[in-house]
């Protein structure tokens, strides 16, 4: 007469515990796989914006420095825009020009606002 786990293994009690671990198995994984996704929208949110931002001032800058004409915020906008950004802010100061973009967030995120950055361009030491 055999008893306890030998026993509840022969006599059937424990099958179809394998299929629910391998279930919790995938559905943690496939949480894990969801969590990263996330993540990666606002990375990717992130680094656009900044991108965007450095271009911008870049363009303002040109414009503040005489390489380019018309109104330095202006170009700013525009190549935010181009971008996929819209500009916040742009303050020039002399030959400098910081300007603040931001770029709205796809998804699950998109509740927490926009991606936001800033940057500064002028001419260079002299």
């Amino acid at each position: 007469m055999t008893t306890g786990l030998a026993a509840a293994v022969r006599g059937g009690r424990e099958r179809g515990a394998g299929t629910v671990l391998v279930l919790g198995v995938v559905l943690v994984g496939l949480l894990v796989c969801s969590a990263g996704a996330v993540l990666g929208q606002a990375v990717v949110a992130r680094h656009r914006a900044a991108a965007a931002a450095d271009l911008a001032a870049l363009a303002a800058a040109d414009v503040l420095v005489g390489r380019a004409a018309g109104d330095a915020c202006g170009a700013a906008g525009r190549v935010a825009g181009r971008g996929g950004a819209r500009l916040v802010s742009c303050r020039p100061a002399g030959e400098e020009v910081v300007v603040e973009v931001a770029v709205d967030v796809a998804g699950v995120l998109s509740g927490l606002g926009p991606a936001r950055a800033a940057a500064r361009a002028g001419p260079g030491p002299s």
